[in-house]
C-alpha cells in the first residue's frame, strides 16, 4: 500500500513539474482583446508579450529590460523560477522512496529512505505554496483592474490566460503529492519496525523439531 502510494506522489510531482514548466515558458498568462480590431488578440507572459491574428500568424516579442517589467510580472517570473527548481529537487528526493529502487534489506536502508521521502514532502509542500502564489497574485490583480470603476467601460481590460490554470494545477499536484508523502513516510516507519523486528525474533528462536529432542534420550 505504501510504495503504491510512494509511487502516485512521484507521479503527481512529475505531472507539477512539467505543468510549472508550462506555466513559466507559456505566453498566456493573460489575453486581451478588442472591439476594435476583432481580428486581432493579445497575450501576455512572464517572458514575452504576443499578437495573435485570426489567420493563426502569431508575433512574439521578448522584454527587453528586466527592471522595465511591472513589479507583478517580476515577481512571478523570480517565484516560478524557484517554484521549478524546488519542485525538482523534491521529485530527486522522492523517487528513492519508491520499493521498486531498493539496493538493500538493512535497517539503515529504510531509514535513510524515510528521511529521504519526509524531505521530498517537504519540498513538494514548500513548491506547492511558491507556485500558487504568484498565479494567484496575478489573478488577483486582474480581478481588480477588470472591475475597476475608474476606469472608463471602452478601455479594453486583461482577462485570464490558460497559463493560470496551469499554475493553479501545478500548485495542487504539488501539495497533494507533499502530503501523500509525509503521510507515506510515517506509515513507512510502522511497517518498517515491525517487520525487522519479527525478523529478529524469528531468528533469535530457530525451532527444534520433535525427533531432534529425543534424538540423545
Amino acid at each position: 500500500m505504501t510504495s503504491r502510494c510512494v509511487s502516485a506522489c512521484v507521479f503527481f510531482s512529475l505531472t507539477a513539474c512539467l505543468c510549472s514548466l508550462v506555466t513559466l515558458m507559456m505566453p498566456r498568462w493573460l489575453t486581451l482583446s478588442t472591439e476594435l480590431l476583432p481580428t486581432e488578440s493579445f497575450q501576455l507572459g512572464l517572458w514575452e508579450t504576443c499578437v495573435v491574428q485570426d489567420l493563426g500568424v502569431t508575433e512574439c516579442r521578448p522584454y527587453d529590460s528586466l527592471l522595465g517589467l511591472p513589479s507583478d510580472i517580476r515577481l512571478a517570473r523570480i517565484l516560478m523560477c524557484a517554484t521549478l527548481g524546488t519542485g525538482l529537487i523534491g521529485l530527486l528526493f522522492a523517487i528513492p522512496g519508491i520499493y521498486l529502487v531498493n539496493s538493500c534489506r538493512r535497517t539503515e536502508s529504510f531509514e535513510a529512505k524515510r528521511t529521504l521521502k519526509m524531505l521530498g514532502g517537504i519540498f513538494s509542500v514548500v513548491t506547492g505554496v511558491l507556485g500558487l502564489v504568484p498565479v494567484s497574485y496575478v489573478a488577483h490583480l486582474t480581478v481588480l483592474r477588470f472591475f475597476d470603476e475608474s476606469v472608463p467601460s471602452v478601455v479594453p481590460r486583461w482577462e485570464f490566460g490558460d497559463a493560470l490554470f496551469f499554475g493553479w494545477t501545478a500548485g495542487g499536484l504539488h501539495l497533494a503529492a507533499g502530503f501523500l508523502l509525509v503521510i507515506s513516510c510515517l506509515f513507512l516507519q510502522d511497517e518498517t519496525f515491525s517487520l525487522h523486528q519479527s525478523i529478529a525474533l524469528n531468528r533469535a528462536r530457530p525451532e527444534q523439531s520433535p525427533r531432534r529432542r529425543t534424538e540423545y534420550v
